[in-house]
């Protein structure tokens, strides 16, 4: 008796109401996952350096991590002078002898050049940020044959040290979620 009838269960204005803040949450999640690992560093005017050691032994890495504690303080003038590509291109064509000559103190008889260059830059996680595998305008500093794992920065956005930059960014204020405090809105 009861097949020949059809039932129908009407829905409550409660569970209209959950089921859209539920979508609306799960749209919100959709787009932070997104917009949080989808973030590109700006390529546009993007110079970058790089030191290639002469190979992965540990002793050629050491002499790698010095020749760029040494030439750090160099490049990090003359991006704080530069305001265009042009002008840093400039103050790094001139510092060319200084850069030769402060590898070479460390290299140990290798051969040092200093290239102005297009290469191509594999990529590299910054932050949250992905820079693009691309070929960049670049300046290469190579220590003997240059067979070895590399030092890079990009120049112009200033992103060299991006590690350091987030921690001190995280220790200052906690992570917040939208979403979560205004959830808890609703109950205090």
């Amino acid at each position: 008796m009861l097949q020949d009838y059809t039932i129908k269960k009407q829905p409550t204005k409660t569970s209209k109401l959950i089921a859209s803040i539920e979508f609306i949450l799960v749209l919100l999640a959709i787009q932070g996952v997104l917009l949080l690992f989808n973030q590109e560093v700006p390529t546009s005017e993007v110079a970058q350096f790089r030191i290639l050691a002469n190979s992965n032994t540990a002793e050629d890495q050491r002499i790698k991590q010095e020749v760029q504690k040494k030439i750090a303080p160099l490049l990090d003038q003359a991006i704080s002078q530069s305001t265009t590509q042009q002008q840093l291109h400039d103050k790094l064509q001139h510092l060319e002898p200084t850069i030769e000559q402060l590898a070479g103190e460390y290299a140990n008889g290798s051969a040092v050049t200093f290239e102005h260059k297009a290469a191509l830059i594999p990529p590299k996680r910054i932050g949250f940020a992905i820079q693009q595998q691309d070929v960049y305008d670049a300046y290469i500093l190579k220590i003997g044959k240059g067979k070895g794992d590399n030092w890079w920065c990009a120049l112009f956005p200033k992103v060299c040290y991006p590690e350091e930059a987030t921690v001190t960014e995280t220790e200052e204020e906690p992570v917040k979620f939208f979403v979560w405090e205004w959830i808890k809105s609703w109950f205090s």
